[in-house]
């Protein structure tokens, strides 16, 4: 019998295909599309995704039903004696509340983080929990030691177009019509619960820039780690990868000799709500030792 299963949902950016390669289970976000059910990376790929999105299609994001999660975990702890579960964040989905809900039932052997990360820093954090398993830490003492530095993160995202924040309700449609008008990029940031404005850029390169020096700015003053060595550095983007590739090589021109790490693309149910054509940077403090 396995110890301990790493368990978290397709927000996070993993596939399944490399959930399987690395020994962690994926719960798929379900999508609503013109009133049929998809699943993220079952029967929805991302260039289907994109199709459907750019075609106008009504699309809308839910999180995993109730006897899906249960179903999982009642199958893992049948070869498992744990489960550790990293869902989205709870500012951001009530999935994670509904795990914590759920959990209650299964006397002590399911902990769901809440450490407050979406997307590059959520699939970090699965990395992080294989890591303490692999020290001998037990699944309490992952979900503490993951809720203890869950805010030793930051996602910062330019979105190419307001319209999907839009039609998310994440923006009036008086500031969408005001920011389209003028042609503006937006640049949003992620430190815990809440996805927040943090500038407004006239263009792409301004808005690169922005997000590089707000990396800066955070490494000095939050992580007191001027060149980054102690953390992990993501560039992230919706569909376009050769710009992606372009954006990386300006981050580690901004930070020489650190790894800078381009992911997949993120995940479907981050892009229903930017959109394609978004850019991010984003980082995680690497975990130490205990």
């Amino acid at each position: 019998m396995g110890r301990i299963a790493v368990v978290t949902d397709s927000n996070s950016g993993i596939t399944q295909s490399e959930a399987k390669k690395c020994g962690v289970y994926v719960m798929p976000m379900p999508f609503f599309i013109d009133d049929e059910t998809y699943f993220e990376d079952i029967d929805l790929s991302q260039q289907q995704f994109y199709e459907k999105l750019e075609g106008k299609s009504n699309i809308s994001t839910s999180m995993p039903a109730v006897g899906s999660v249960t179903d999982l975990w009642d199958d893992l702890l049948k070869e498992h004696d744990e489960i550790v579960h990293i869902p989205m964040s709870s500012g951001l989905s009530s999935s994670c509340e509904t795990a914590v809900m759920l959990s209650q039932e299964y006397e002590g052997r399911v902990q769901v983080v809440n450490n407050q990360r979406i997307s590059v820093t959520q699939k970090q954090s699965v990395w992080d929990a294989i890591e303490l398993v692999q020290q001998g830490k037990n699944a309490r003492e992952i979900k503490d030691f993951l809720e203890e530095v869950k805010y030793d993160s930051s996602i910062y995202i330019m979105v190419d177009t307001l319209y999907y924040l839009k039609k998310g309700g994440r923006i009036t449609p008086a500031a969408a019509a005001l920011g389209t008008l003028l042609k503006l990029k937006p640049v949003l940031q992620i430190q815990g619960e809440k996805l927040d404005a943090y500038a407004k850029a006239r263009t792409v390169k301004q808005a690169r820039t922005i997000m590089i020096d707000a990396l800066k700015n955070d490494f000095m003053k939050r992580f007191g780690d001027p060149t980054g060595s102690n953390m992990h550095i993501f560039a992230a983007y919706t569909k376009d990868r050769e710009t992606a590739l372009d954006f990386k090589a300006q981050i580690e021109e901004a930070f020489p000799g650190q790894e800078v790490e381009l992911t997949d693309p993120l995940s479907l149910s981050v892009a229903c709500h930017i959109g394609p054509g978004a850019l991010a940077v984003a980082c995680s403090r690497k975990i130490s030792v205990r």
